[in-house]
């Protein structure tokens, strides 16, 4: 089995001409490879949603983590109680961090993630996922190339500094219109905030909306020079 240890420059060579772009390819690959320790990290955003139809194909009791910061758009969670109906064998948790919103600001102060958004982010989504992620031997996220600069030369398998694994990225070939095509054709729910000017969805207080088609993170963290949570980040 392959592992963070044993990593030498992985590249699957997958076929990349059909409907899913070699993502159905590289599940089943992953499955085959760690099974039940393969756990999927989702946002729930429009590329979650195919990425969970998608993995429902393979293994339809999948292990699937959402990073509760318990600071979601209302719109989030009633997406994930859909899925939840849709995909009613899926094993979805949702990941909450140690303190709660109003023991955060408590502890450190009134809105962190005006203050200093890296520090909120990493008590809300970095931990969480270090915990959920500490008994996997792989995880599933669907970065895509054409999402940002710092995602450009994601791969199918990424070795996982961070987090002392393996990332599987299916859709790194999917371009933005494929995601929403694969929607379309399949009649799948999405988050009601993409119709908003929402290309990319995260926490409420650090989310806005964009015209900006150029940069679909361009509603993240406005006016900062951070682009990223850090999950991503080695």
């Amino acid at each position: 089995m392959l592992t963070y240890q044993t990593w030498s420059e992985n590249k699957l060579d997958i076929p990349v001409d059909q409907e899913s772009k070699g993502a159905l390819e590289v599940l089943r690959w992953a499955y085959e490879q760690f099974g039940d320790e393969l756990v999927y990290a989702c946002s729930f955003g429009a590329e979650g949603i195919v990425l969970i139809d998608l993995l429902s194909k393979v293994n339809d009791k999948a292990k699937i983590v959402f990073l509760d910061t318990e600071l979601h758009f209302k719109e989030t969670y009633e997406l994930i109680e859909k899925i939840k109906v849709r995909y009613p064998t899926l094993q979805i948790e949702m990941k909450r961090p140690k303190l709660t919103v109003e023991q955060q600001a408590k502890k450190y102060g009134e809105a962190l993630w005006e203050r200093n958004p890296t520090s909120c982010c990493h008590m809300r989504k970095i931990i969480p996922l270090e915990q959920a992620l500490s008994g996997a031997k792989a995880w599933i996220s669907g970065l895509r190339r054409e999402q940002s600069p710092t995602r450009r030369n994601t791969e199918f398998i990424n070795k996982d500094d961070k987090f002392q694994s393996i990332k599987i990225c299916p859709l790194i070939h999917w371009t933005w219109k494929d995601v929403w095509r694969y929607i379309t054709d399949h009649s799948l729910s999405y988050n009601v905030l993409h119709d908003q000017g929402y290309p990319s969805i995260g926490c409420e207080k650090c989310t806005l909306p964009t015209d900006d088609a150029s940069d679909l993170r361009a509603g993240r963290w406005t006016n900062l020079t951070k682009t990223e949570c850090g999950l991503h980040q080695s």
